[in-house]
């Protein structure tokens, strides 16, 4: 949730298609993996097409399993781990990375935080260090903690608490169509429950999820996995290994009744509706089928439902959404998610309009399917995509260590075009039938004060 702090990457991070294209059509992403022995997994990827390298330390841990009453921490902490060690004070990731001519960043999620760079392959090793000083430790002081509260609070006024609609499409529709509080509760966070973070929670969240055994580092780019296991040996084998706790339970089956809410907006001007279905478990035979489902569906001004909403009936002034939506996509989550969509709706049109055209173009799919070349063009869409987001070395090594740290199998990055192309209309038509049905559906509507108080017509 950090915002990049460059304006653009630098420049040769690796259009790398040509360069390692196989003499077959499929482009197979060289991937090499090793475990150390304190349980931390390294994966990566050789590519010499420029003398760059990508970086991503990924945490198993995001919102998922920050500590009840302290919603919003794992974000919290994500921004923590750019105050400074003992060793490396504040502004020295700054001064190696940024005057190198690199970048970096990091992120939370529902299932995992991580933390990305880029920078020339001569810099790769003052990276690694970097890295393995702060899974070692923290300046754990209290001016840093409360300098990122204000950071976070800060961030939360900006994006939510001053914005019309305010995430509630995130936020607000978890709420509703969780019933976990791991999976239901907002992981932005609240003013209160930031505000009681301690010391002690702090250096408590680092001692247990912040360690080897719970982490997966890849590299993408100028460097052989030899060289990049040597390094990674070099800075991180020496770090002890903790045990981690049990993680919790938090698989949930889909919903057997509609859920509804209604709320209202002071800054909005017209009137919105988030929707979200439960999903299939990551893994799932459902998944992938899913994933194309939801291309067809909201993924770009071509899908059904831009087309029958925006265009056609023109009840919508816009809609995005997708799997896993807003905060990652059908392939980085771990558990419960939705496909969860985003509507502005026009104020002459009603929530039971737009529900009940969304069911229409849905029942299409579900009945009849989808031809051949519609699916065709949509799958090409996707692979397009999917090639086209392992370019950047720093994209590269975030896949492959997300894939690692989701699936347990980086391969998965070389796997997922064939399943792609694998599926079948019959498998758009199952899915579509089985999770975007009205049992399953979870609707938060929206409008701006204003109408909300005028008198009924």
């Amino acid at each position: 949730m950090r915002v990049l702090r460059t304006a653009a990457l630098v420049a040769g991070l690796g259009l790398a298609l040509g360069a390692q294209a196989a003499a077959s059509d499929t482009w197979q992403l060289p991937v090499a993996v090793k475990k150390l022995d304190n349980g931390m997994t390294v994966v990566v990827s050789e590519d010499h097409s420029s003398p760059t390298v990508g970086i991503s330390l990924v945490y198993h841990v995001g919102m998922r399993l920050e500590p009840q009453n302290r919603t919003g921490f794992a974000h919290l902490f994500e921004h923590l781990m750019f105050e400074g060690t003992p060793d490396a004070p504040k502004g020295t990731f700054e001064r190696v990375i940024q005057g190198g001519g690199g970048v970096f960043n990091g992120s939370t999620r529902a299932d995992y935080t991580n933390y990305i760079a880029s920078a020339p392959s001569s810099a790769l090793a003052p990276i690694l260090w970097l890295e393995a000083d702060r899974m070692k430790s923290l300046d754990f002081s209290a001016k840093n903690l409360a300098n990122q509260q204000n950071v976070v609070k800060e961030e939360i006024r900006v994006n939510v608490k001053n914005q019309p609609y305010g995430l509630f499409f995130w936020t607000d529709l978890n709420a509703l169509a969780f019933d976990k509080w791991a999976n239901k509760h907002d992981g932005y966070g609240s003013f209160k429950d930031l505000d009681h973070a301690s010391i002690e929670d702090v250096k408590t969240f680092h001692d247990t999820f912040y360690q080897p055994a719970n982490a997966v580092l890849g590299i993408a780019g100028d460097v052989t996995p030899d060289e990049a296991f040597k390094l990674a040996q070099q800075y991180f084998g020496q770090i002890p290994a903790r045990d981690l706790p049990k993680r919790p339970d938090v698989s949930e089956p889909l919903n057997t009744k509609p859920r509804h809410a209604e709320e209202t907006d002071a800054l909005a001007k017209v009137p919105a509706l988030a929707v979200g279905w439960k999903m299939p478990p990551r893994g799932s035979t459902d998944q992938v089928p899913m994933m194309v489902l939801s291309q067809l569906l909201v993924g770009d001004s071509a899908s059904r439902f831009y087309q029958g909403l925006v265009k056609g009936r023109e009840l919508l002034l816009n809609i995005e959404g997708g799997m896993n939506f807003p905060l990652g996509d059908g392939s980085d989550y771990a558990g419960p998610a939705l496909l969860g969509l985003f509507a502005i709706y026009k104020p002459n049109a009603t929530p039971d309009q737009v529900l009940g055209a969304l069911d229409e173009e849905i029942a299409k799919v579900a009945r009849d399917g989808v031809d051949e070349s519609t699916l065709a063009s949509v799958k090409t869409k996707m692979l397009a995509d999917w090639y086209g987001g392992l370019e950047a070395f720093i994209n590269r090594a975030d896949t492959l260590a997300k894939l690692q740290t989701m699936w347990g199998d980086a391969n998965v990055a070389n796997k997922m075009p064939g399943w792609i192309e694998a599926v079948t209309a019959d498998d758009i038509r199952r899915v579509a039938r089985t999770y975007l049905t009205d049992a399953n559906r979870s609707v938060v509507v929206r409008r701006p004060v204003a109408a909300a108080k005028a008198p009924a017509k």
